[in-house]
């Protein structure tokens, strides 16, 4: 024993100079904790499908607490015998500890803003009378709760600036509360609004419209199903119970309800979706409060799977974003008038890249393109009379250029993978990009880290992007450990961004590479479809052949490779870690959807019908039982090292699809790899604070590198 820690010594003495050490990871089997089996089976279409778990469902029973208790100790006794865990978080928050900023906004001749000084729990809501004064706190959520896992979610001014409403969310519920503040006092008023969830506040006069559900039963707070969504009318100054009653759909209670107003708060328009039948688009409708009309007229009464949305209108008429007829997306103009879409006037067609926003702002319409991942950004006139492209600083991702009608200049952000959010602002008249803010990261430079993109064919031939970064010099020899990241999934774009906490992996010598699979938004409606439903495969597909593509090129092997994703993220790690154990050494499956045939059943599940599909329908059954990460566990097979995570307070993916998981990994998997869960604690569908982030993501790390192997440099 002694001649082996002085090895050890050797070797940890040796790693100081060379920065990454090969050691192998634990080889011992973990004795994890006995979680009891009950005899339950359900029945889909002639086939018996066992949930020996199910009573891991219920949240609040004092068995699943204990069951949570004991993977919790479990889990944590592991991670603190890792002998850098304690290094590597301090190496993050050194890295996360630099001022970060959003874009402005405007309102009158006051501008607001949030910031971070580094390591707050919460960001802070600033306010300054014009761009040269000295901001002020206007909100600060970290003084909300004694552990600042209370945030901010939201906050919207009134049309003349004489209040706001704003949205408190508690330890990462989706759950908020709405409150008032009088602008010229700065104080909050008693006002005060509950079970607000899947809302936008949307200011006309003295009030504004917000969505809500009834108050769920006492203690499901979490795990209730979430079903007939109302919009109210909330008047500054009464309470709650006096609301207005705006719409509501008791014979669907499936769908969701939202109205939102014109900036000259002319019209209110209500949109309406019902994605739990499957349907991926919306109906929309309007009225003119102008003329005291309360009914709602139809512009597209019916809900199919085109999407529609109001950027704004002019005058009587309509400015609309909509993927009718244009999966890449096109804005045509609506006349009232003439309602029959053959009168639609087209402003912008369709183009080869899909529509990333449509926004206007200072009489102009802003609109931005993706091209291959990045943002391409241009200025039109309101008739759709092509004005200026915005020359971005490089390849990445650019955002905002929000505004109202009078204002001169507006502010975007760009970032990618080795640029940091920077903030410029845009000056309408002589078509000008200037720089406003530019965060300042200690010991950071770009220049010491190389991101590709390359394009790999998946299963079926078809062509798909990666993004690959890492620190230049890099050996390309088959050793570097590499975290693959993906997503693949409702039309949403994984787009490059920076991280100075991803330096962490790189700065020792990790490849980060993250892959454009289909599911998302990457190149319009048909990339999103193509990994849907009974297509889901394709998603799958295409993150198999990125793990191939990397180790077939010389970047990683099959032993240096990790895995990652969150939420649709994390089925997606569950999935490809069933079908290809033998890929990949390490897997983090975040706050997944895991029970591919029950998640309808909790809260919001059922809105994901759109992109899953239903056990309920025979053939969508088919397709998500052949590839669901719960139910394809095979007994005997050695699974890669996984960390799932999930919070207790994640009440959009409910916590019981990682229980179930991991409970039947421990029961199923061989060999000598962990298969562990981490429970955070007053926590949700993401982190509800800087420090749970940093703590989390610290832990995923540590395991990362334990179980490649890899032994830090600090």
């Amino acid at each position: 024993m002694k001649k082996s820690l002085t090895v050890l010594a050797s070797l940890a003495t040796i790693s100081i100079a060379i920065g990454i050490l090969y050691l192998p990871a634990s080889a011992q089997k973990l004795q994890y904790p006995v979680t009891k089996r009950v005899n339950h089976t359900d029945m889909y279409f002639g086939v018996e499908v066992t949930d020996p778990y199910r009573w891991l469902e219920d949240d609040n029973s004092p068995e699943t607490a204990k069951w949570v208790e004991e993977q919790n100790t479990m889990t944590f006794a592991y991670l603190e015998k890792i002998p850098y865990r304690t290094k590597i978080k301090e190496r993050i928050e050194t890295l996360y500890d630099y001022p970060k900023y959003s874009a402005p906004f405007r309102k009158g001749e006051y501008f607001f803003f949030y910031k971070n000084e580094g390591l707050q729990n919460q960001s802070v809501l600033y306010i300054q009378k014009g761009l040269d004064r000295k901001p002020e706190v206007l909100l600060d959520p970290n003084a909300f709760s004694v552990d600042g896992t209370t945030r901010l979610s939201t906050f919207v001014l009134s049309k003349d600036g004489k209040y706001a409403a704003y949205g408190i969310s508690r330890s990462g519920s989706d759950w908020q509360e709405y409150c008032v503040m009088d602008m010229t006092a700065r104080t909050t008023s008693s006002d005060t609004l509950k079970w607000i969830k899947v809302s936008n506040i949307s200011w006309q006069g003295d009030g504004f419209y917000y969505s809500r559900y009834e108050v769920p039963e006492k203690g499901k707070e979490l795990s209730s199903k979430n079903e007939n969504h109302k919009v109210y009318y909330h008047r500054v100054g009464t309470s709650q119970s006096q609301d207005e009653l705006v719409y509501e759909d008791p014979a669907h209670p499936q769908r969701f309800h939202f109205v939102s107003t014109t900036e000259d708060q002319r019209f209110a328009i209500l949109s309406v979706s019902e994605r739990g039948k499957g349907t991926k688009g919306n109906a929309l409708y309007y009225r003119d409060v102008s003329k005291g009309e309360k009914a709602f007229t139809p512009i597209i009464g019916t809900i199919g799977d085109d999407n529609f949305g109001i950027i704004d209108n002019i005058g009587e008429k309509f400015l609309i974003r909509t993927n009718r007829s244009a999966p890449n997306g096109r804005v045509i103009l609506y006349d009232p008038q003439n309602p029959d879409e053959k009168n639609w006037k087209e402003i912008l067609p369709e183009k080869p890249e899909p529509i990333q926003s449509a926004v206007t702002a200072g009489g102009k319409l802003f609109v931005t393109y993706v091209k291959d991942v990045t943002t391409r950004a241009y200025v039109y006139s309101l008739d759709g009379k092509l004005e200026h492209e915005v020359r971005l600083p490089d390849l990445g991702n650019a955002g905002g250029f929000t505004g109202e009608k009078d204002d001169e200049f507006v502010f975007y952000t760009f970032t990618s993978f080795t640029f940091p959010p920077t903030i410029y602002r845009y000056d309408i008249a002589t078509q000008k990009s200037s720089l406003f803010r530019t965060p300042e990261i200690p010991g950071y430079n770009p220049a010491h880290y190389v991101t590709e993109q390359i394009f790999y064919h998946s299963k079926d031939n078809s062509r798909i992007p990666m993004f690959i970064m890492y620190r230049k010099g890099l050996k390309k020899d088959g050793q570097n450990p590499t975290l693959l990241y993906g997503y693949g999934g409702f039309n949403s774009i994984v787009s490059p961004s920076f991280s100075s906490i991803r330096l962490a992996l790189l700065e020792q010598g990790f490849i980060y590479a993250s892959a454009n699979i289909r599911g998302g938004g990457e190149y319009g409606e048909k990339w999103h479809e193509a990994g849907t439903k009974r297509k889901k495969q394709n998603v799958f597909d295409d993150f198999i052949a990125a793990a191939e593509w990397l180790i077939a090129n010389k970047y990683t092997s099959q032993n240096k490779l990790a895995i990652q994703g969150a939420s649709n993220g994390g089925l997606l790690v569950g999935a490809v870690v069933n079908q290809r154990p033998d890929l990949f050494k390490v897997a983090i499956p975040q706050v997944g959807v895991m029970d591919m045939l029950r998640f309808h059943k909790f809260t919001i599940g059922w809105n994901w019908i759109a992109d899953y599909g239903s056990s309920d329908n025979e053939e969508e059954f088919k397709a998500l039982y052949a590839y669901s990460p719960l139910h394809n566990i095979r007994a005997g097979v050695r699974y890669p090292a996984t960390l799932t995570t999930t919070a207790d307070h994640d009440d959009r993916v409910v916590p019981v699809h990682s229980f179930k998981y991991a409970a039947t990994l421990q029961e199923k998997h061989s060999g000598d790899m962990p298969a562990l869960i981490r429970i955070e604690t007053r926590s949700g569908h993401g982190a509800s604070s800087t420090t749970k982030a940093i703590e989390q993501t610290a832990d995923i790390y540590a395991f990362i590198m334990y179980n490649l192997g890899i032994m830090p440099m600090y």
